[in-house]
């Protein structure tokens, strides 16, 4: 089942929260352009994920692009939360205080605008504030490259429901 949906592309990012002075990161893969008038993003999240809380008491979040050549640093931004995964990055503060890799190959700012229950995940949309593209040469990461690096093969059901 795994290896159907890895089919389906989708880039690999590592999105950003904060709130106060907390800040965190993460790799996501599940994240989507919605709409041009206003400017949205759907993001996918674990609501036990550590850094769900942040993303809601902040209400803002990034979204930053990783290239080909940043696999690594879409496995360090995978594991858990247990220490400060943004200290050994190069980043800075976005207008809302969200986490911007500067070696990224491009970054959103987004104010979340509302999220929905979708399964065991909830669906995030966020209205684009800020952006920038900061290498126009380089490659997006997909998740199909990642091969099982976040697991996901077991997570997957052995059949349709």
């Amino acid at each position: 089942m795994a290896d159907l949906f890895k089919r389906i592309t989708c880039g690999v990012y590592v999105v950003g929260v904060a709130a106060g002075d907390r800040h965190n990161a993460f790799t996501a893969a599940w994240v989507m352009p919605v709409s041009f008038d206003p400017l949205l993003l759907a993001l996918s999240i674990n609501p036990r994920h550590s850094s769900y809380e942040l993303l809601k008491r902040g209400g803002s979040f990034s979204v930053n692009v990783l290239s080909r050549e940043q696999m690594d640093l879409a496995g360090h931004f995978g594991k858990p939360a247990d220490a400060d995964k943004l200290a050994s990055v190069k980043w800075r503060k976005g207008r809302r205080g969200t986490p911007l890799l500067t070696e990224a190959l491009a970054w959103f700012e987004c104010d979340l605008i509302e999220d929905h229950p979708a399964g065991d995940h909830v669906l995030v949309l966020g209205r684009v504030i800020d952006g920038s593209l900061l290498k126009p040469d380089a490659e997006p990461l997909t998740y199909r490259e990642t091969g099982d690096m976040d697991g996901a093969a077991a997570i997957f059901p052995d059949r349709f429901s």
